[in-house]
């Protein structure tokens, strides 16, 4: 295999059967560990907000429901925003290098968050600007998947990038999960020197407990990760997926898979506060880790009977399982709201894997359809059929991930105008039978023309 330095590698061909086994699957591996890493911290800096904002009336700031809703939205649309430029970025200047460059500034909410959390008269529009700085986090998921998408052989992507996307995901439910332990630990303070937190209670933890994994996972993309030189591409280049048809009907579809569980990440442990106070808050991160868990699963469906197919029963899924929270929050029955939830979550999770494998699929499919028959017209628009899959599993993570803000907005929203959030229920409600139409319309229909894609996956793979 022939480098240009330590950092890069020029001959890349995961498609070639001998390359992958004798020396492609090792580095590859070695790549997605890393990214895992990085995207999980990503993962956990953008949600820490989820639960620092329930804790904020505790240590003495008077901000409203609708203000703490706020603080927890936000991230999800800076990190939906960011999302643009971190995909654009993995083929201008090489994914290991913007591994370590997106992991180096996680340290700027991380440290932002430790200090202002202990100045309960900040007022609430600086508040707000610290929290939105948790959205850079959001924006790792897009150059991670992009990046590792150049690395597997298209038989056995889906089931990578759901690898690689599920221990990114599962950040959400390990800072939910370790954020409430780790606000009851003084000594932490005390061995920093930093000022003891109100009634007990040590805020500036949640962003301080990131610092050193922060440095482990930055230090270990340096040494570890690689670029590849077939994955570069100029910006200008890249724009072409705007004019991809696909590129915005497979967003809106996103925004229903991932959108939903990003954004019910966000807000379940506010909603659980404001709708059942008498419950503990840890319970909040079952959902988000039931989610994670079964997005490889979905990518994995996907590989073998079809994204679409997938897809469709999950928002099948995911509407009868909106339909139970609707009706258990208006029962005030809080067993069964937990349960239509965790199902909530679990359909978004394999929503998503099953979502994210049909664009590569996709992308390819149309390429070669639209190529010569000669074998180098295949092989160039195989290439380029994956510069334009990896620009387009960002972009469409991006708009998907708009989903973190509209979620926590709309319970906020709805909460503050009806007393309840079963408005915003409704509308995420119709929001999926719309989801549902548009992938059987576009993906599965008799006579239309994707709908052939799973089959031609198939035919791939032997």
């Amino acid at each position: 295999m022939k480098k240009q330095n330590s950092a890069w590698i020029s001959d890349w061909r995961p498609d070639d059967e001998m390359f992958w086994t004798t020396q492609g699957k090792a580095i590859a591996r070695r790549n997605l560990i890393w990214s895992i890493a990085t995207e999980h911290l990503g993962f956990s800096i953008w949600l820490v907000w989820s639960i620092v904002a329930t804790k904020l009336p505790q240590a003495g700031f008077p901000y409203t429901t609708d203000q703490l809703f706020q603080l927890v939205a936000l991230p999800g649309l800076v990190g939906a925003l960011m999302r643009f430029p971190y995909t654009f970025a993995v083929t201008a200047f090489g994914g290991r290098n913007w591994t370590v460059v997106s992991g180096a500034l996680l340290f700027i909410p991380a440290l932002a968050l430790a200090y202002f959390v202990t100045q309960p008269e900040t007022p609430f529009r600086v508040m707000l600007a610290v929290a939105a700085t948790a959205g850079l986090g959001g924006g790792n998921f897009a150059s991670s998947m992009a990046n590792i998408s150049f690395f597997y052989p298209d038989r056995i992507k889906g089931w990578a990038l759901g690898l690689n996307a599920a221990g990114g995901n599962i950040g959400v439910s390990t800072v939910q999960l370790l954020t409430p332990i780790v606000l009851q630990l003084g000594f932490v303070n005390l061995y920093l020197g930093t000022p003891q937190g109100a009634h007990g209670l040590y805020l500036q933890n949640a962003g301080l407990m990131w610092l050193l994994p922060l440095m482990i996972a930055v230090a270990g993309a340096f040494l570890f990760m690689n670029n590849l030189t077939g994955a570069r591409s100029s910006f200008r280049n890249q724009l072409v997926i705007l004019r991809r048809k696909h590129t915005w009907i497979m967003s809106y579809i996103y925004i229903g898979t991932f959108g939903s569980f990003i954004g019910y990440s966000a807000a379940f442990p506010l909603l659980l506060k404001t709708e059942f106070p008498q419950t503990t808050l840890a319970v909040a991160f079952l959902g988000p880790l039931l989610g994670s868990l079964s997005r490889p699963l979905g990518g994995l469906l996907a590989d073998r009977i079809g994204g679409a197919k997938v897809t469709l029963w999950n928002f099948a899924a995911m509407s009868l399982a909106a339909c139970g929270v609707i009706y258990f929050v208006g029962q005030k029955e809080f067993a069964g709201f937990l349960a239509m939830f965790l199902i909530l979550f679990v359909a978004a999770g394999v929503g998503n894997g099953s979502t994210y494998r049909m664009i590569p699929t996709i992308f390819r499919e149309e390429r070669v359809r639209a190529a010569g028959q000669g074998d180098g017209e295949r092989a160039a628009a195989l290439k380029a059929a994956g510069l334009e899959s990896a620009g387009a599993l960002g972009l469409i993570g991006a708009v998907g991930a708009c989903g973190g803000y509209l979620i926590p907005r709309g319970f906020g929203a709805s909460i503050a105008a009806t007393g309840g959030p079963n408005l915003a229920l409704q509308i995420f409600l119709l929001f999926y039978a719309s989801c549902l139409y548009l992938t059987w319309r576009h993906y599965l229909r008799r006579g239309s023309p994707a709908a052939q894609l799973p089959e031609s996956l198939a035919e791939a793979r032997g």
